[in-house]
């Protein structure tokens, strides 16, 4: 593992999820799980989010369109107010989804929907 890379993604995906979220993640955590965690933390929050290719509240919508096609419900809420706390408007929110509707399928955007009006409702927004 590459710390300085671990260290960076630590840091970015506090910022985006969450020191509570990130904290019960790496609290879960055991022999099992251990592995992915850094993986996760390392690669996808290090070496890819600390690009600076994208700025971050780019990277959260397009995570919001993925995730939402990939059917990950658990994943979009964490990704929706990471996407909230990166500046994405419910009204970018909304239009993600949409997207997601046409090329994807509206029942992709009908639970994403849900899910955002939970978060949103959770989130006082």
């Amino acid at each position: 593992m590459n710390k300085d890379m671990y260290d960076k993604g630590l840091a970015i995906r506090r910022a985006v999820l969450g020191d509570a979220y990130v904290d019960t993640q790496l609290k879960n955590a055991d022999d099992f799980n251990r592995p992915l965690q850094e993986l996760v933390t390392e690669y996808c929050w290090g070496a890819v989010w600390g690009r600076e290719g994208l700025p971050l509240k780019q990277r959260s919508m397009l995570n919001l369109a993925m995730i939402s096609i990939l059917n990950r419900p658990h994943e979009l809420k964490a990704h929706i107010k990471g996407a909230l706390t990166n500046g994405v408007t419910k009204e970018e929110i909304t239009e993600v989804f949409l997207q997601v509707a046409i090329y994807a399928g509206v029942p992709c955007a009908v639970d994403s929907f849900r899910i955002a009006k939970e978060v949103f409702a959770a989130e006082g927004k």
